[in-house]
């Protein structure tokens, strides 16, 4: 197949429903029971492709439906007659990982898919013990999948698929070497799909080329998301127990009608409710555990002002319908630079003036002042006078 590039901002074609892919029937019940209901655009362009078995590269910002395409064509093309691993997908966190097994297992449940994810920071006789047993999708960070490989604890006879999520982050942590390592380890006819946030720039694109054979390109125009215009402040503390403490504070400082909260795990999510409910604030949480009609009526709270607070996690698609409103916290400070513009320049999109705060403890300076630089902003310390900012 000759190489070939589709733009999905030029093509006019709908596709209305997940229906329209003949999927595996149990594997529609999966994604109907998660709620989603019809395709993303970059979803409507991008996973036939991906369930073709030919390489691919899919170029779309965070939270465009990315990974629910990839995860989606894993799951089509399973043979679930065989118990071995068939489909390795590397990503640059813990957390990120984790995320997606828990997501595997969400809309692939009623395949009875197994799948393991594998990180640094736990015992690796963990992960040999649970790979010997039989896994279909192995999720991990790419020093312990590389570590596995090297020490044949799976059998990768049975791989098929080979997914790089971000591809674009994990080269910028250092990964490039550990990646073409992993990639001489697996079958050379195997099927490699690529995920990006950023455009393919001639680095990135010598990198790809050497991995991938003749890669179909999904791209989309990147989205004009400044950060112009948004009031940008962090709060710091100790230590994660004082966090709770200060916001309280500011609820009481700023005298705000409705604000959104980003934690970063959904245990932080349930937690965080749970201390705001027993100072009497109501709360609605968005959460990717909710199918559609959960999800409406979430957003149907916060929409109508029932709900003073949305507390809500990253990777949840398709909230363009949630009401744009100030200010967006921080509870946990995004991992990487992507995700703090996607939480808050997107508040800029519509003319409006916005205010960011982020929480951050001694630890995660380094981290802010990454995101300072990535973006090339300046982001000040809050001031006492809090209330002058609404």
């Amino acid at each position: 197949m000759s190489s070939s590039e589709i733009n999905v901002n030029h093509l006019l074609e709908t596709i209305e429903s997940f229906d329209q892919f003949d999927l595996h029937h149990v594997l529609l019940r999966g994604i109907h029971d998660h709620g989603l209901k019809h395709p993303l655009h970059i979803q409507q362009r991008a996973l036939k492709s991906c369930m073709s078995g030919h390489d691919v590269i899919v170029q779309a910002q965070a939270g465009l439906g990315k990974t629910t395409t990839y995860i989606i064509a894993v799951l089509q093309q399973l043979d679930m007659s065989c118990n071995g691993c068939q489909a390795i997908i590397l990503m640059s966190k813990r957390i990120s990982v984790q995320e997606i097994e828990k997501r595997i297992l969400a809309l692939g449940k009623h395949l009875n898919v197994t799948c393991h994810a594998c990180f640094g920071g736990r015992s690796i006789d963990e992960d040999v013990k649970r790979l010997d047993g039989g896994v279909q999708v192995v999720v991990g960070t790419p020093g312990r999948i590389y570590d596995l490989l090297e020490r044949s604890t799976f059998c990768t006879e049975n791989v098929k698929m080979f997914v790089l999520d971000d591809f674009d982050e994990l080269l910028s942590m250092g990964y490039r070497d550990q990646i073409e390592d992993i990639s001489a380890m697996l079958p050379a006819n195997l099927q490699i799909i690529v995920t990006l946030s950023s455009p393919i720039l001639p680095d990135l694109l010598e990198i790809t080329n050497k991995l991938m054979s003749n890669p179909v390109k999904i791209l989309t125009e990147i989205e004009d998301r400044t950060l112009e215009g948004i009031r940008q402040f962090y709060v710091l503390v100790e230590d994660e127990e004082m966090k709770f403490e200060k916001l309280c504070q500011l609820f009481d400082g700023l005298k705000m009608t409705q604000s959104v909260i980003y934690c970063n795990t959904l245990e932080k999510v349930k937690w965080l409710n749970e201390k705001l409910r027993t100072h009497h604030l109501t709360v609605s949480i968005l959460d990717f555990k909710m199918d559609a009609a959960q999800r409406d009526n979430c957003i149907r709270e916060f929409r109508t002002g029932a709900s003073r607070i949305l507390l809500r996690l990253d990777r949840l698609e398709n909230d363009a319908d949630i009401p744009q409103v100030s200010p967006i916290i921080n509870y946990d400070l995004p991992i990487d630079c992507e995700k703090y513009v996607r939480r808050v320049g997107r508040r800029g999109r519509f003319g409006r003036n916005g205010l960011a705060i982020n929480f951050i403890t001694i630890d995660e300076r380094s981290l802010l002042r990454r995101i300072e630089q990535r973006n090339g902003i300046k982001i000040e310390e809050l001031p006492a006078d809090v209330a002058s900012l609404i």
